[in-house]
């Protein structure tokens, strides 16, 4: 899979686990999970390439828990380092 089909994978894993997702022209200044007023936010930065800003989805995805739940693609257990139970 492609770096650019993994990113828009990865943004729909968010999607699904109730983050909301603002691609935004940050410079370089920022970007990443948050959260305020009660919603979840993850904050893509586009003025980095797509590996960078999978990158910063694969991290903030990777500190909530209930990605580990999810039902995954093989690439995506692989991005995630998620081993399956044998």
């Amino acid at each position: 899979m492609h770096t650019v089909e993994l990113l828009e994978h990865a943004l729909s894993i968010a999607e699904t686990l109730g983050y909301r997702v603002r691609q935004e022209w940050l410079g370089g200044a920022g970007g990443g999970a948050c959260e305020f007023a009660g919603r979840r936010w993850i904050f893509v930065d586009l003025s980095l390439n797509a590996t960078e800003q999978l990158d910063q989805v694969r991290s903030a995805l990777m500190a909530d828990p209930a990605v580990y739940t999810l039902d995954l693609s093989p690439a995506m257990r692989k991005l995630f380092d998620i081993r399956r139970a044998a």
